[in-house]
């Protein structure tokens, strides 16, 4: 069937919009063509129940993440504000820091409250701890206890004294020397003495040394005392300065039963090391407390053990809505970071930083499946997370033993919010079939079509859906003529004329190509023109190896024939992927036949050059020869097929219906038109099925006829299920229109053969030569006569 010029591609006239440019346009409610994927967004923010969490399917042309994001933010600005988190210092066990839930700025008030109250208690307690009155009070302990030291001495001197003994100071203590008037004996005086008096002054001695001993025991005790009433008194007075200061936030926190229990346990420990902020007042007091995230790496001040560490602080209103871009371990579940102080690490609960399930909790987590599957440790912590529905911060090396280093182990915080994954198709299934978590945890999917059909009720939204996208891309308005011409290579790029792509990163970038053509032309308005010469220069950018092998072609150096005929060649069409740019070039398919026992050989095949497609196809189309010319008789044949010129891989069955058009032609002996080429892949009863990228095969052809001269009798034929497919450039529609260029859909392998021989005895021609074949092979394989010998 011959194709009529408008069966290669719809056109939109500009008469079917209502309006002359998009700029009237309102734009789209919600992402067009969408609402399955957004209905199952909706029930995954519906169902407040453990693993209802998100996978996206599609493309990401699709938009999948700016719909999701948009239509999430949306949803999560009406929810309650989720409360917040903070870390404070655990007093009794610094290394396992508190975790205090906060509602709404109550974190931002505590912290603030805190470096207020360790400003004041920077000035208080040195002010205190330095008044007229604390030093009098210092001074009677300090004379008290002087005074029974002095007691005690004073009496051990007199009785020295009495016994005519002195009591010596030295460097190394007390001792004792026999006196005479109060001054040290001379040891040749006391060697002159009696025996019995030298007698009596050691007994002497001997005695008041213990004395000595308990009286120096007894020190020890009084100077234990001592510290103890120092204590005391420090702690009353520092309680007196701290107790009212500490008063107001406890009346303040009342109804926060772990603020109250922390602001207790703050003053508590503010008592017991009142000596810090002695330290700390020599720091001058227009030098505030630096906050948590200031500190430096070699400075750790002592105060801001009384600090707050608040881990998320937006002032957003609604369930926080957080995109991570680079999901690594410790940017999931936040870290403990470390300082270098004096050639150690050191660290303390203000250097624990969240992380993105933190920014997350109580809204929603949006996360690159690939990404995340990439980054070690990343899938499994998430996976983990969600199981245990708690943050738990926890290093990667010391949970692998790979260091020594002491870090803390902060309490987990709960976790409630709900996990949105971005992947395609094939990793989702993946996913599916390798990991059982995985559907435990991401129960909803929402999977995002890649086009839609399009029709008279639909093209408004679509028209808005073009406009929609100029605008948020700060873009001229497009003309009437302009979306006509964005909607036809929508078309052309879904693959088929009744259907739209819905990869609407596509059309941006088409419309941005648009608008740069337009300022270049001074227009303010982009047009049909400007869209066209967008695609224009787009194919002539990536055009660099298309152009190549038709020079190749067009020089000779790649044998193709677009006049004449030859038995058992053909032309076939090969489609070439660069990137995201397909293109087409033909490929001459030759057959030779021979007598033989029914083998088909594919040199591709042979060669390692052939993928399982198309080795599938041959195999199908020799499956349809021996059927159709071996029912009855011996299929005495041999072919052979070969893909000349080719020195990489082949794959994909389009090509089978041109291979059996070749092995038909060599087998009937009759020449096929060189003027052809042919697509399309068959089954086992000769119907010819649909192929891919039919747009860019017949294009792929048109353009070396065309550079050769088109003289009308060149074409394409193509599969009668591709009509509808069919969205052809404006140059093959004109020469098709103009009668200097064909393309023929067929449904069968014998319509086929009618148009590419111009005749319609090629069955019998075929059943012909095989029975000679057949003929032939008996004839060989008979055995030979036996001589009769003569009798004499």
């Amino acid at each position: 069937m011959k194709l009529t010029p408008e069966q290669l591609a719809r056109r939109w006239p500009v008469q079917t919009f209502d309006f002359e440019s998009t700029e009237s346009l309102e734009a789209p409610q919600a992402a067009l063509g969408q609402h399955r994927a957004l209905e199952a967004l909706e029930l995954a923010v519906g169902v407040a129940q453990p693993g209802f969490n998100l996978f996206v399917l599609g493309a990401p042309e699709t938009g999948r993440f700016e719909a999701t994001l948009q239509r999430i933010r949306q949803l999560a600005a009406a929810l309650p504000t989720p409360d917040r988190w903070c870390y404070v210092n655990n007093f009794r066990d610094p290394i396992r820091p508190v975790a205090l839930r906060l509602a709404g700025d109550t974190g931002v008030r505590l912290r603030d409250d805190m470096r207020q109250l360790v400003e004041e208690l920077r000035s208080a307690i040195p002010a205190v701890l330095e008044s007229d009155e604390y030093r009098s009070r210092v001074e009677q302990v300090e004379a008290h206890f002087a005074s029974l030291q002095q007691q005690a001495f004073g009496e051990l001197v007199e009785e020295a004294q009495h016994q005519g003994v002195a009591l010596l100071r030295t460097p190394a203590g007390f001792s004792f020397a026999p006196a005479r008037e109060g001054e040290v004996m001379p040891h040749e005086e006391f060697e002159k003495l009696p025996a019995a008096e030298k007698e009596r002054i050691a007994q002497a001695i001997r005695a008041l040394q213990e004395k000595l001993e308990r009286i120096l025991r007894q020190a020890v005790g009084w100077r234990r005392e001592h510290r103890d009433e120092m204590k005391k008194l420090n702690r009353e007075v520092t309680t007196f300065a701290v107790g009212h200061l500490v008063d107001d936030l406890l009346r303040k926190y009342v109804t926060l039963p772990g603020v109250v229990a922390y602001l207790e346990a703050v003053a508590r420990d503010v008592v017991e090391n009142a000596d810090i902020f002695r330290a700390s007042a020599e720091t001058p007091q227009h030098q505030p407390m630096p906050q948590m995230s200031q500190m430096q790496a070699d400075e750790l001040p002592p105060l801001r053990r009384y600090l707050v560490n608040l881990l998320v602080e937006d002032g957003a209103t609604g369930a926080p809505v957080v995109s991570e871009e680079n999901p690594t371990f410790q940017n999931l579940i936040g870290r403990v970071e470390h300082v270098a102080r004096f050639g150690a690490l050191m660290t303390d609960f203000g250097l624990i930083r969240p992380g993105a399930m933190h920014r997350a909790n109580g809204g929603y987590l949006l996360l690159d499946a690939r990404k995340l599957l990439m980054q070690p440790l990343a899938w499994e912590a998430l996976k983990r997370a969600l199981l245990t529905r708690e943050i738990r911060i926890e290093s990667p090396a010391q949970q692998y033993g790979l260091v020594s280093t002491v870090s803390l182990e902060p309490q987990p915080i709960p976790l409630d919010l709900k996990v949105v994954l971005f992947g395609d198709r094939m990793l989702h299934a993946l996913l599916q079939a390798w990991d059982p978590e995985f559907v435990e945890l991401f129960k909803v999917d929402a999977d995002f079509e890649d086009d839609i059909v399009i029709d008279d009720a639909l093209l408004p939204a679509y028209a808005r859906l073009i406009g929609g996208l100029a605008r948020d891309a700060q873009l001229p308005a497009l003309g009437a003529d302009a979306v006509a011409r964005v909607i036809e290579h929508a078309a052309r790029d879904a693959g088929d004329r009744g259907r739209v792509t819905l990869h609407v990163r596509r059309l941006r970038d088409l419309i941005a190509e648009a608008a740069y053509q337009a300022g270049r032309q001074g227009r303010e308005r982009i047009g049909r023109s400007d869209v066209q010469a967008a695609l224009d220069a787009r194919r002539e950018r990536t055009g660099r190896v298309r152009r190549r092998l038709q020079q190749h072609i067009l020089e000779g150096t790649i044998l193709i024939d677009t006049a004449g005929a030859v038995p058992g060649q053909i032309n076939g069409l090969s489609v070439y992927m660069m990137g995201d740019t397909a293109f087409a070039q033909p490929t001459r398919i030759t057959a030779t036949t021979r007598i033989g026992e029914g083998n088909l050989i594919d040199i591709q095949r042979e060669a390692a050059l052939s993928g399982p497609i198309h080795a599938k196809g041959v195999m199908i189309l020799s499956a349809w020869l021996a059927a159709r010319y071996a029912g009855r008789q011996a299929f005495a044949l041999n072919a052979s097929l070969a893909f000349e010129q080719t020195y990489g891989p082949v794959d994909g069955d389009s090509a089978s219906l041109a291979e059996l058009c070749a092995i038909l032609s060599s087998l009937a002996g009759i020449p096929i038109g060189q003027a052809w080429a042919v697509t399309g892949s068959i089954d086992q009863s000769g119907r010819v099925q649909a192929i891919g990228a039919v747009n860019e095969k017949i294009e792929g052809f048109f353009e070396i006829c065309a550079a050769r001269g088109l003289d009308g009798r060149q074409g394409v034929l193509v599969p009668a299920a591709n009509v509808r497919h069919l969205m052809l450039r404006d140059e093959v529609v004109a020469a098709v229109r103009d009668g200097r260029f064909a393309v023929h859909a067929v449904a069968d392998v014998d319509e086929a053969m009618r148009l590419l021989t111009g005749r319609a005895d090629v069955d019998a021609a075929v059943r012909a030569r095989l029975a000679e074949f057949g003929k032939l092979r008996q004839k060989i394989l008979a055995p030979a006569p036996r001589n009769r010998q003569s009798r004499h």
